[in-house]
């Protein structure tokens, strides 16, 4: 069986101040062709379809023209909520969405419920494990701790349990939207830390043939049967090395998997320079950033006059102008944000509580924080589900 795995859509969302709908209704057509083209026999989308949970109304009709362009295919989709989606708004009318070929699987419930389609070698499942927030589904998973590890690994104890029960030689495929061990994160994603740990190992998933992943916006191979798809379009600078792809997964008959990355259209070229100011402007090797979306970090030690209008004459399409002194590390105008950056909110507020009093907080100290930030995050999460 042939599957195309794609995922994190984010319909809807700009980059920087640029909309990107048009991008992505390139995009949505580039995939029906891809399915056209290369005889897909199945499309999964693993989550974040939207980038928020109210997404704007343009966003919802690009989404309802993809699903009926997938559906006159005649091709089925199987698609899953990621955690920037309303799982309850995704899946308004699955059930007869469902008949047109469209499985949208919302419901962490039906965890151990696959879609099952046919090919000349047997069935293959298709397991849909929508985004799982642990303060969330933990009773509906029976799992005294809420974390992100112990309601994937119950979600997928149901998942084995079922494939259990079918024919020797099922093939299967699982959906997730997690952040699994070993995948690179990029500035694009929503942090989904709760109990200081974000990521999940990839033993989670065993026993299964093919694991399409999403929430990770570069496309990544974890191990030969679990990767992730990547975001198809570019959102934060942090993207520029990225090569937007989709897998195209060959499932054989003893559910051996080959894959193939199928480049997705770039609207227009990431660039990040760095350099004064009067460098950007002379240097000839930057010519070849002058029709891209640049981010622009300035060195110079003093801010220059009108540095945006100057990079515009010929970076016409710069979108974002950072200010980076080069100064000693130990120069105390070293700027708070770049202090911080790349550090936790567990590890920021650490670093507090160790700069008032002289010392960093103790085992049961850092217990009540990490216990802080998962209630804030909780209570984010119940706020989105019920918008």
């Amino acid at each position: 069986m042939r599957v195309l795995h794609t995922s994190d859509w984010h319909l809807g969302r700009a980059f920087h101040r640029v909309n990107m709908l048009g991008a992505q209704a390139g995009f949505i057509g580039h995939l029906v062709t891809t399915v056209r083209e290369h005889a897909v026999d199945a499309v999964v989308v693993s989550g974040d379809v939207y980038d928020r949970a109210v997404p704007p109304l343009a966003a919802v009709e690009l989404f309802d023209d993809a699903l009926h362009r997938l559906a006159d295919l005649g091709v089925p989709t199987v698609m899953i909520s990621g955690n920037h989606d309303s799982a309850r708004r995704l899946g308004v009318a699955a059930g007869l969405i469902d008949r047109a070929g469209i499985h949208l699987r919302t419901e962490p419930a039906a965890a151990g419920t696959p879609v099952v389609l046919s090919d000349a070698h047997g069935d293959v499942a298709f397991y849909g494990l929508p985004y799982l927030e642990p303060a969330l589904v933990k009773d509906e998973f029976e799992v005294e701790r809420a974390g992100h590890e112990t309601v994937l690994a119950a979600a997928m104890d149901r998942v084995r349990a079922d494939l259990a029960t079918r024919a020797t030689g099922t093939r299967s495929v699982v959906l997730a939207h997690a952040f699994v061990t070993g995948g690179e994160p990029s500035d694009s994603e929503r942090d989904i830390t709760v109990g200081g740990v974000a990521a999940v190992p990839a033993g989670v998933f065993d026993g299964v043939d093919y694991v399409a992943l999403g929430h990770l916006h570069g496309c990544q191979t974890l191990t030969e049967r679990v990767r992730y798809s990547g975001s198809p379009l570019a959102y934060s600078f942090s993207e520029a090395g990225h090569r937007k792809s989709m897998w195209l997964v060959d499932l054989a008959a003893d559910g051996s998997v080959t894959a193939e990355r199928l480049d997705c259209p770039v609207p227009r070229p990431l660039a990040r320079i760095r350099g004064t100011l009067e460098d950007l402007l002379a240097d000839p090797e930057l010519a070849r950033h002058e029709d891209a979306w640049v981010e622009a970090t300035l060195t110079d030690p003093v801010r220059p006059a009108d540095p945006m209008a100057r990079l515009a004459e010929r970076f016409p399409h710069t979108l974002s102008l950072v200010f980076a002194p080069e100064r000693a590390a130990d120069d105390p105008a070293v700027s708070y944000a770049r202090r911080l950056a790349g550090r936790s909110d567990q590890q920021i507020a650490h670093d507090f509580v160790a700069h008032v009093r002289g010392a960093g907080p103790d085992e049961r100290e850092s217990a009540v924080l990490r216990e802080a930030f998962d209630a804030v995050r909780a209570d984010d999460a119940l706020r989105e589900v019920a918008r």
